[in-house]
């Protein structure tokens, strides 16, 4: 299952990780979830995730974790963990800092250059493209699972 949206600015793209979230939050079944974020440099991968770890209720700073590869957000809805794997040198590193420990049924997890960890990490259940076209962003949500497919269900 597809679904794919304009987001003409930033604030748009915020809003969008924001329903994100909530469809996570209020779609039954749906404990935690795991999305894969596609784009290049600059496509809006963090300012996405911003708008998903306060959907979430974050109420601080939400920056890209580019040299700690991994930023955790306990709220008391769901533990967020933000990945950024732009700077991973070799895959294997993510078995040494226990990767597998972070992806619990009840965690959102969101990964930025899941590519890079190719082989060391769970399948996602969503899908994210981020693409500039002129002067807006076109993301595409595509499902990977069945917790993907009922939170496109629920976003369209």
């Amino acid at each position: 299952m597809k679904l794919e949206q304009i987001l003409p600015d930033e604030a748009a793209t915020v809003a969008f990780g924001d329903k994100i979230a909530k469809s996570i939050t209020k779609t039954p079944g749906v404990k935690g979830a795991i999305l894969y974020l596609h784009g290049d440099l600059g496509a809006g991968k963090t300012t996405l995730t911003r708008g998903i770890v306060t959907g979430f209720g974050h109420q601080g700073r939400v920056k890209s974790p580019t040299y700690t590869l991994v930023e955790p957000y306990e709220l008391e809805q769901r533990t967020i963990y933000h990945f950024d794997l732009y700077r991973l040198a070799d895959p294997e590193e993510l078995e040494f800092m226990g990767i597998r420990d972070y992806f619990a049924d009840n965690c959102v997890c969101v990964v930025e250059w899941p590519q890079r960890g190719q082989g060391f990490l769970p399948a996602a259940d969503l899908l994210v493209d981020l693409v500039y076209v002129d002067d807006h962003r076109r993301v595409t949500l595509q499902s990977n699972s069945e917790v993907g497919e009922k939170l496109v269900r629920a976003l369209s």
